[in-house]
């Protein structure tokens, strides 16, 4: 059976809490399934992070921009979304504030966050491998089993969460996002129908990216080595943009080509993508959709790459 054609569209996005926020260039759009039932969707402008500036044009280099710019974006997407949660801004309609107190609020959560993660993903796996070196003198066999570390609180830390209630429900969103874009890029109309039949898993995802992180930086500690734990963490923070920047083009270069290679160094972020995404029931897939057409004119893309390929069902 002959692969269906697969166009690359651009968009992207990610699961907010009750919605979908879907980005195309410098626009996004939030759409957000209301406690009343009703879809909200809120478009904004974006100015991406050092906008027209060479360096996003650098390989390696504009990925640990790219980044930045879309952990900001998806906490500014989240906060919307909660808001409409919240029960001392439920009468605000879900307005989005930018008073000089929620942004401070909204830094600190980041930084904490980061903390928090480079405690857990980063210092952690170096630490508890150190403990082994008394017993071990091969670096490399240390270094192997940094990395396995590093896999298993990675791997540990997407159940764990998966087991709370929300998450479950963010999961299915971040299924219904994947959908609605798989759906347009094999050519199929959007609709609720054809998105429900399309793949929750997609290449561009950031857990994929997560997976390529955790991939390159072990590769990365099998040639750095260094004895002193202290210096060794400190080589450990050092290589997070190096990690992030390589991270990036590999998730570019296998949203874009579909080569036998690609395939085979992006199923394990698919699979993992098992543990991140659920099946959307027909709710959630609605909210996303309503997120695409907010930014993105599906039918016109359709016809620019599929033509009469493009049908309402296949």
């Amino acid at each position: 059976m002959a692969r269906r054609k697969v166009c690359y569209s651009g968009i992207g996005g990610q699961a907010v809490l009750e919605g979908v926020m879907m980005r195309n260039g410098d626009r996004y759009a939030v759409s957000v399934r209301k406690p009343d039932g009703e879809v909200e969707t809120d478009v904004q402008s974006h100015r991406q992070l050092l906008a027209g500036n060479p360096v996003l044009k650098i390989p390696f280099v504009r990925g640990v921009f790219q980044f930045a710019d879309s952990l900001s974006l998806g906490m500014k997407a989240l906060n919307y979304s909660a808001s409409f949660y919240d029960d001392e801004t439920a009468q605000e309609s879900g307005q989005s504030g930018n008073t000089g107190s929620e942004k401070a609020m909204e830094a600190i959560v980041i930084a904490i966050s980061v903390v928090l993660a480079l405690g857990l993903f980063v210092f952690l796996p170096t630490y508890l491998a150190s403990l082994f070196e008394e017993h071990i003198r091969n670096d490399s066999l240390i270094a192997l089993i940094e990395g396995g570390i590093r896999v298993a609180v990675f791997l540990l830390y997407l159940i764990a969460i998966g087991l709370m209630k929300d998450i479950r429900r963010l999961y299915g969103y971040h299924g219904a996002e994947h959908k609605c874009i798989n759906c347009i890029e094999s050519g199929r109309e959007l609709t609720p129908e054809n998105v429900m039949k399309s793949s929750r898993f997609h290449r561009r995802c950031g857990t994929s990216f997560l997976f390529f992180v955790v991939f390159i930086s072990i590769l990365l500690i099998l040639f750095i080595r260094v004895k002193s734990l202290p210096l060794r963490l400190l080589v450990r923070l050092l290589l997070i943009p190096v990690v992030a920047g390589i991270a990036y083009e590999i998730l570019r270069l296998a949203g874009r080509t579909d080569g036998i290679f690609i395939r085979i160094l992006s199923a394990p972020g698919l699979w993992i993508q098992r543990l991140t995404t659920r099946e959307p029931d027909r709710r959630m897939v609605e909210t996303a959709i309503a997120s695409v057409e907010a930014v993105f004119d599906w039918k016109a893309y359709l016809q620019e790459h599929f033509g009469e390929e493009s049908v309402e069902t296949r």
